[in-house]
């Protein structure tokens, strides 16, 4: 979740929708998604919104901490039942994120759960999911979420090379990511995913093959894997301005990205996503295919967004901002847009394209179809899905996704 929040107009104190958010909600899937925005310590090229122990202290005396952050996002569950009306609607996923969710206790990630469950009937095959940081959990830990109802979690491994870790400023060891699938495994987790990053500064193509090595052999059914991005204002980006550490290459990025396709396929994980790969159907992640299909999803906690019939919001980013606002019966929504139907369709362009599936060429305009047939003939799409009516990219335009996306959407 990035740290910074976008321009909008104001939210409502009592966070109420136009009832054009609400018409046919019954229809949608709705997913929630619980920010956790505690870190440990700050990773070097992380640009999201999150708060080590120094930031935790709230304004107007409330008090932000982790000890009461569970009762925090309960009180928005609740707020959110208020907003999307009398009749609850099924939730389809919930999926708890960061920061580092697992510096909670286990616990308060299941009240957290069970705060949706008592205001909103799950489904019989709800999708629970949280993030961990590997050296954040043990197998008595995950024991208490598979008992409390989590059925996939996604451990951040980044790197199976120590000198990578140390350039992202992880705290895990070599190693620690694959036993966390193992003991997931042994918890009753049915489905696990991997999170890779490649392009770091320093990694060579053998330290990448060795991570997807690493990351096979472990056996999770699911792998993110993505690039590199420097944000300004980090301190990868300050020590690559100070010369300490090479810049990321995109040329580098393209290589990796071949390799973990080749590797990946090679091990019997699929694409269904630009940057993730799945063994199976049943181990793609529902949550994410949910937003990037234009679901219905409420973000509970600090800067956390969220999507409504057309309606985008985001909520104040400092947890003491957040607890204040909910402490004092008002919405901690920051500001909201009200999406027109041309920038839902540009949405989808962007979004649905990325995806297996592809994107109906019934949604461009007269250029984005020539762009499109100049990027089938250039085999950046694939021909037999473009005779059946959808854009789907080939291996050579998932590498130049953001361009084709762009020349579609123009």
């Amino acid at each position: 979740m990035p740290s910074v929040l976008p321009d909008g107009e104001p939210m409502p104190e009592d966070g109420a929708l136009p009832a054009s958010a609400l018409a046919g909600a019954g229809d949608r899937p709705l997913a929630f998604y619980l920010h956790v925005p505690y870190c440990a310590t700050r990773c070097g090229y992380c640009d999201f919104n999150t708060y080590t122990a120094t930031e935790l202290r709230g304004s107007g005396g409330v008090l932000a901490s982790r000890d009461n952050y569970a009762d925090m996002v309960a009180e928005e569950i609740r707020l959110a039942r208020k907003v999307l009306g009398d009749d609850p609607r099924e939730v389809r996923t919930v999926f708890v994120g960061g920061g580092t969710p697992t510096l909670l206790a286990a616990s308060d990630l299941v009240r957290m759960l069970d705060a949706v469950r008592e205001e909103f009937p799950l489904a019989p095959d709800a999708e629970i999911t949280t993030e961990a940081n590997p050296d954040s959990v043990d197998p008595a830990y995950l024991a208490a979420l598979r008992e409390g109802g989590f059925n996939r979690i996604s451990f951040g491994m980044q790197s199976a090379r120590q000198h990578v870790l140390k350039v992202l400023d992880r705290t895990h060891t070599p190693g620690r990511p694959e036993a966390c699938v193992a003991e997931a495994r042994a918890a009753g987790f049915d489905h696990v995913n991997l999170d890779l990053i490649y392009g770091t500064p320093g990694e060579s193509d053998d330290d990448w093959r060795a991570t997807l090595a690493a990351a096979v052999g472990a056996g999770p059914d699911h792998v993110s894997a993505y690039a590199l991005i420097v944000e300004e204002g980090t301190q990868l980006a300050r020590r690559i301005r100070r010369g300490e550490v090479p810049m990321t290459d995109d040329d580098v990025h393209a290589d990796r990205y071949l390799i973990t396709d080749s590797v990946l396929a090679e091990a019997g994980y699929e694409w269904y996503e630009v940057s993730n790969w799945a063994t199976s159907d049943a181990g793609r992640c529902l949550h994410n295919e949910l937003y990037w299909r234009g679901a219905d999803w409420w973000g509970a906690g600090p800067g956390a967004h969220s999507h409504v019939g057309g309606v985008r919001w985001w909520n104040v980013k400092h947890p003491g901002a957040y607890a204040a606002a909910l402490a004092g019966g008002r919405s901690p929504g920051a500001g909201r847009e009200l999406l027109t139907a041309e920038d839902r369709r540009v949405e989808r362009i962007l979004l649905e394209l990325r995806l297996r599936e592809g994107c109906p060429l019934e949604l461009l305009r007269a250029a984005g179809l020539t762009a499109s047939r100049r990027a089938l003939a250039e085999g950046l799409l694939e021909a037999g899905p473009y005779g059946e009516g959808r854009a789907v990219l080939t291996l050579r335009g998932r590498l130049l996704a953001d361009a084709v996306v762009r020349d579609l959407v123009d």
